[in-house]
């Protein structure tokens, strides 16, 4: 029986998961490749760490080049994370004409396109679909599943530390600060949680899965991004009372040649397949000219569901090589391709949810309402809470309206005298 040699750089956590699979799951993967799947070599910087996971000392090490220059090896897993090491091993392995599989959304946003053309050059495979959403098969569905379709619409819950936040926010009213300090105790959050709560790595997943999707590469900087930073307990409450849940969603759509991409709290319905989406786990709503509405959810990161994907394009390529099946070099057609036409963010259209504290007095409302008539945004309703304080919240959504003309509007609005504070300003998706 064949054997298919295998090199993984990175043993951290998921890592070890990997190992893990390959030796409990080494007879039914056997039997499903047609191939024994042999980790042949290891390299970590810290060969001295504790792992739950036991392996022959002698195939450590701490030289990366021992797995890329290593002729005898197939396939090399990348699972360091990072941009700069990541890149020049993933380099290293595919310029030796190994396959690549990696888990690395970052790395893939910021130098995928570098990464594949390489691929394309040594007619060899780089599998990723543990970028983007752990093991939800999101990146087959999109690519393979849905190939015979024009995608309208990608909708996603696509982090589990700001979806975790949320939820909590949301059951018990506690402020972020709050939430965040407990994901952190409990592992959902890192000591420094800038990446996942400012939206960053939301928008690493939205750029591959949009770039998939829509045939071309998308550039990280198009991309609009906010987080949850700024999301208080009053909007989420007066959300539920206006029959909509916050979500930290990653959009992408197209239209009329254009592609819009953005990251940032939104209010969708109650009865939105994405609304009861909660704790840590990823959901992917997509809009398909043929199949109509989908809906991918389950577990977006963790060791064994990431594992889990990296193992599935290890196998996938695995039974390439032993069919002599030509390489599809990254499906590099569809993500080297063309840069996208992307749609500026002052051109989206959306509805708005607005939360405006202004002094308790006649003709605030009007005076309100007027600045948002002048830039064609017209108000769909309107609460009004707190009579007996000096300041009071003014919360309204709004209709279908222009960014760039709903940013030039609250410009008008917070020079108002009457205005007390900061207009919170959060956008709509419907159903």
């Amino acid at each position: 029986m064949k054997t298919i040699n295998i090199g993984l750089v990175g043993f951290g956590t998921v890592g070890v998961g990997v190992v893990r699979l390959f030796q409990e799951q080494a007879v039914l993967l056997e039997r499903r490749v047609g191939a024994q799947l042999r980790v042949k070599r290891i390299a970590d910087i810290d060969l001295t760490r504790v792992r739950d996971v036991e392996v022959d000392p002698s195939i450590l090490t701490s030289d990366a080049r021992e797995v890329t220059e290593d002729k005898t090896i197939d396939i090399v897993i990348e699972l360091i994370g990072g941009t700069t090491v990541a890149r020049d091993v993933g380099l290293a392995a595919l310029r030796n004409g190994k396959h690549l599989v990696t888990a690395n959304k970052a790395l893939l946003a910021t130098h995928g396109l570098e990464l594949f053309r390489a691929a394309a050059e040594r007619r060899v495979d780089l599998g990723f679909e543990a970028s983007v959403c752990g093991g939800i098969p999101i990146i087959r569905a999109v690519r393979e599943g849905l190939v015979a379709n024009r995608i309208h619409s990608i909708t996603g819950i696509v982090n589990g530390t700001c979806n975790y936040i949320l939820t909590k926010m949301t059951e018990r009213g506690a402020s972020f600060a709050e939430v965040l300090k407990e994901a952190q105790v409990k592992g959902y959050a890192e000591a420094d949680p800038s990446l996942d709560i400012d939206g960053i790595d939301a928008a690493h997943k939205l750029q591959i899965l949009a770039s998939i999707a829509y045939g071309g590469t998308v550039d990280f900087d198009a991309i609009h991004i906010e987080g949850i930073r700024e999301v208080d307990p009053a909007d989420i409450q007066y959300a539920k009372e206006l029959g909509y849940r916050i979500k930290l969603l990653a959009i992408a759509k197209e239209a009329d040649g254009k592609v819009e991409v953005r990251v940032h709290p939104t209010l969708v319905p109650e009865d939105h397949l994405l609304a009861p989406v909660g704790g840590v786990y990823n959901a992917i709503y997509i809009v398909g000219d043929a199949t109509g509405s989908l809906m991918f959810s389950g577990r977006g990161a963790g060791q064994m569901p990431t594992a889990s994907a990296v193992v599935s394009d290890v196998v996938e390529i695995a039974q390439n090589i032993l069919h002599g099946r030509p390489s599809r070099p990254s499906h590099v057609r569809e993500i080297a391709g063309e840069g996208l036409r992307i749609r500026p963010m002052e051109q989206v259209r959306t509805r708005y949810y607005l939360r405006v504290m202004a002094v308790d007095k006649p003709g605030v409302l009007s005076k309100v309402s007027g600045i948002l008539g002048e830039h064609d945004i017209s108000i769909a309703s309107v609460i009004q809470k707190g009579h007996a304080q000096a300041s009071v919240p003014v919360v309204m959504m709004t209709h279908e309206a222009v960014e760039g003309a709903m940013q030039k509007a609250l410009g008008g609005i917070k020079a108002l005298d009457a205005v007390t504070g900061k207009t919170i300003c959060l956008r709509v998706e419907e159903a």
